[in-house]
């Protein structure tokens, strides 16, 4: 196996490899040039993105700065927003679904070194991958460790640190993050008539405008 398939794996790879020390060159490139953009050339940032990633679905956005080791191992569905300042470290693949969002300084650690000093020094380490599954809401300063899944419609509370899989529709918060409580009906309900009386009270001042 090259280290690059080693690295996806999930085995112990050196990260020094020549092949992927350029491969993460070219993602310094491109981030470099993402972050230094006219920050209103929606367009041109959305091309950058769509070479940098392995994909970006519609309506996807990031908000500069932004970093990543390779970006090819990203793929983002439609309608997902990151805020400032957030890493990707992609040694294995990140899976983020449809309309999800992210606070500012969301970090996903795929990356991971063992625990063993003596291992350690080696420079060998390893990558398990990260899946935000739809409708996800991180806030600001969470972190996703290695081998993470949220489960779709999970809100995770601003500076949380998860460290295990969370399951679907429910709030969760705290160092290592814990589930609080489910996502109810009564929580769809109360939101959903948020929603009606603002469409209703734009609806009627559209017409008087």
């Amino acid at each position: 196996m090259t280290e690059q398939e080693r690295m996806l794996a999930g085995q112990l790879y050196d990260a020094g490899n020549p092949e992927l020390a350029a491969a993460r060159d070219r993602a310094k490139r491109l981030t470099w040039r993402y972050n230094q953009m006219d920050p209103t050339d929606y367009a041109g940032r959305t091309a950058l993105l769509r070479e940098l990633l392995g994909r970006l679905g519609e309506g996807s956005w990031i908000e500069p700065s932004f970093r990543c080791d390779y970006g090819t191992q990203i793929s983002i569905g439609d309608a997902f927003f990151a805020n400032y300042d957030c890493v990707f470290l992609d040694v294995a693949p990140i899976a983020i679904g449809d309309h999800v969002m992210f606070g500012p300084r969301v970090c996903l650690y795929t990356a991971g070194h063992p625990l063993d000093p003596e291992s350690r020094d080696t420079g060998l380490e390893f990558g398990h991958p990260i899946t935000i599954q739809n409708s996800v809401w991180l806030g600001g300063n969470v972190v996703v460790l290695p081998g993470v899944t949220i489960g779709e419609g999970t809100v995770v509370a601003a500076g949380s640190v998860v460290t295990r899989d969370l399951p679907p529709r429910v709030l969760a918060a705290g160092n290592p993050c814990r589930v609080l409580r489910s996502l109810t009906e009564r929580d769809r309900a109360q939101w959903a008539a948020q929603v009606r009386a603002y469409r209703e009270e734009r609806g009627q001042n559209a017409g008087q405008t």
